[in-house]
């Protein structure tokens, strides 16, 4: 599925002046890493509210959690073994998103991907020379419905199978720290994780909070390119993409997207999803799904359904970029 979360997103700096009326409002921001990528917070309050030192305490927590490269996490203990595992609420709100978007997606989303993802070389493991035989065998570990969970305990029904969050993950951990913010009384805030963004309220004037989607371009510069901008607020979102992780090989371009239904990276036109919803970690996992759906069965998809906003970038037979939004998401655009 998804091996890693590039700089799909980039917040726009601008108008963060306060108003004459909002001077008691403190601009208060927060930059570092976590989870492999960078994380910029930013939020109004009249005092510091939370430390950025909690923040990352809480994100070191979250790691511990559902990180697949922490040798120590929740996650490894069940990958690693065919009893139950004891697990812990962050764990269980991860398999929640992948199990529901799953479902929905008749299997295009599975978080059971781990072993196709790892041989194909898009993980911290080395690619392995693959054929038909190699896929097959390792698409017998990938099913969903083979992860049983009973109150706090997992177990994984098939022996080698892997669990890998990293597709829901990093979208969660941006709603696990919104939450913090708003137990704090944060109610104007932007959190953003490697691209994957929550913003609340509007900042101090009354101006939404701006974010840029990137241009999918190989050689581009993260931010040096924007496809779109938008304005949100009470909203999550992520970007899902495949044209920054990949790999040539025999001139033909492997995509880091693999198909749970074959075993190989997706060969559609599709080079970028971006999802709109009410929790970054759902808007993560139904990014991912678009990019496995590909153009038209994610447009197919998304017919009648109002809690996604979906914006598409895709090559057209000439390879030149198209772009495709639902209604609702054009209503954010500038």
């Amino acid at each position: 599925m998804k091996a890693f979360t590039g700089l799909i997103f980039f917040v726009l700096a601008a108008g963060f002046l306060l108003s004459c009326n909002n001077t008691s409002l403190q601009k208060i921001s927060y930059t570092g890493t976590t989870q492999g990528t960078y994380y910029r917070i930013t939020f109004f309050h009249p005092d510091t509210a939370v430390s950025q030192q909690k923040i990352e305490e809480v994100m070191n927590a979250f790691d511990a959690s559902v990180s697949v490269y922490n040798p120590a996490s929740i996650i490894t203990k069940v990958n690693a073994q065919n009893a139950p595992v004891v697990v812990d609420d962050w764990f269980l709100d991860s398999w929640s998103i992948a199990k529901d978007v799953s479902e929905a997606t008749d299997g295009a989303f599975d978080c059971t991907i781990g072993p196709l993802v790892e041989a194909w070389g898009f993980s911290f493991r080395d690619k392995v020379s693959m054929n038909q035989d190699i896929v097959d065998s390792l698409l017998r570990l990938v099913d969903y419905r083979k992860v049983s969970v009973e109150g706090n305990t997992v177990r994984l029904e098939i022996p080698g199978m892997h669990l890998d969050f990293n597709a829901v993950a990093q979208g969660l951990s941006v709603d696990v720290i919104a939450e913090l913010l708003e137990s704090r009384g944060v109610t104007s805030y932007l959190v953003d994780i490697g691209g994957e963004v929550k913003a609340a309220g509007t900042k101090p004037g009354g101006a939404n909070w701006r974010v840029g989607i990137e241009k999918p371009v190989d050689k581009a510069g993260y931010g040096e390119n924007m496809q779109a901008i938008v304005q949100i607020s009470d909203k999550a979102l992520a970007t899902s993409g495949s044209y920054r992780k990949f790999y040539l090989k025999d001139g033909k371009k492997y995509s880091h997207t693999i198909d749970p239904h074959t075993g190989y990276p997706v060969t559609h036109s599709l080079l970028s999803a971006t999802v709109v919803t009410e929790n970054c970690g759902y808007a993560d996992a139904w990014a991912t799904a678009m990019m496995v759906l590909g153009p038209e069965r994610s447009k197919e998809f998304l017919v009648g359904r109002n809690d996604l906003d979906v914006f598409l970038i895709y090559a057209d037979e000439q390879g030149e970029l198209q772009t495709w939004a639902t209604e609702g998401f054009k209503t954010i655009m500038e």
